[in-house]
Order: C-alpha cells, then structure tokens, then sequence
C-alpha cells in the first residue's frame, strides 16, 4: 500500500447494535468530510436486504482461505466459526486513488488491527451503547437473528467492550443525534489536523 498518500483511515468499531453503522452512514452524507466506505470482505451468507458489493463483498470461504495466502488483507479474523470478514488492500487503494479518506464499519478486534498497522493515518473510534440491555433491544428490534444467534452476539460484545480502552476515542451513543454530531467534529478534527 501507499503511505505516501494523504488518505487517512477512520474506524468505527463497536458491538452489534451500538448504533455505528447507522453514525457511519451519516458521515458518508457528510460531503465536506470526503469519505468513502470500505466495504468489508465476508465469508458468510447475506442478512435481510445485504447488497453484495455495497454492504460487504460476499465470497465463498475457499476464496476468502486464498486472499489470506496471497497477503492481500489489510487486516482480517474470524469473527464466528467459518464467517471470516477482512478488508482488502485493494480496497483501501481504491478509496484513496479517489483522493477520498477510508471510513471503516468494522469489528473490534479488526479496527484495533488497522490502527496498530497504521497508528499515524487512523483515528479508532469505539461506539458504545449505553447498557448491554440497551443494545439488546436494538438487536430484537432489527428481526434479523435469531434467539441463538442475539445471545452469541450479547457473550461478544461482553468481550469486546472490555477493548475499549485501547481505541483513541469512546462515544457513547445514548442519544443518537448527539453522537452523529459528536462523530463529525471527531473526523472533521482528524482529517484537518487539528
């Protein structure tokens, strides 16, 4: 990859049902910000109105195992059993052959990847929602998982808050409008420098 170039890498990392994809797609409506969205490499099936190529890149597990030999992630992990998800070199090159900074709706463990691979160029932001009850809610009231699946997501995001810490900045999304806010002066304030 580059590093010369001046595209910077914005990371939003958090739980299922914190609320980041929703204050991710809002930055994008942000013209003046000058983003564009990475879309993430997966190995699992499509969710509810998912569109390959605008959601994520679905690919099969055996084509996913080759991009792993051929070195061609920026960062990956398996996040369940046989569901890997990474982001593509290519796909970062291509945001900033746009002249565009890369924003990331990514888990927590591949955020943290991004910023210790590139700590000068990424500013990592934790969204956390106020309770796990809270988040638990925002995940029945989705109506796309399943029982199963709700509780596997709940015992992660036990774990992933526990990281935290380690991300240059919390934002708390108790009240959404404000966090949408917040989250533009966070990027604003990284991307000019200040």
């Amino acid at each position: 990859m580059n590093l010369e170039n001046p595209g910077k890498l914005i990371v939003f990392s958090a739980p299922s049902g914190s609320g980041k994809t929703t204050i991710v797609h809002h930055l994008l409506k942000q013209k003046e910000l000058n983003l564009d969205f990475s879309i993430s490499v997966t190995s699992r099936e499509k969710r509810g109105n998912e569109v390959d190529g605008k959601d994520y890149h679905f690919i099969s597990l055996e084509q996913f195992k080759k991009h792993i030999e051929a070195g061609e992630f920026v960062e990956w992990e398996e996040v369940y059993k046989d569901n890997f998800y990474g982001t593509l070199e290519s796909e970062v090159e291509r945001i900033w052959a746009e002249g565009k900074h890369a924003i990331f709706d990514i888990d927590v463990v591949g955020g943290l990847r991004i910023k210790k691979k590139f700590p000068e160029k990424t500013l990592a932001v934790f969204v956390k929602a106020p309770s796990l009850e809270a988040m638990e809610l925002r995940l029945r009231a989705r109506k796309t998982d399943s029982e199963e699946k709700i509780k596997e997501r709940i015992a992660k995001a036990e774990r992933e808050i526990s990281y935290a810490g380690r991300f240059d900045v919390i934002l708390v999304n108790d009240d959404l409008e404000a966090a949408k806010k917040e989250a533009e002066t966070l990027v604003g304030n990284f991307i000019s420098g200040k």
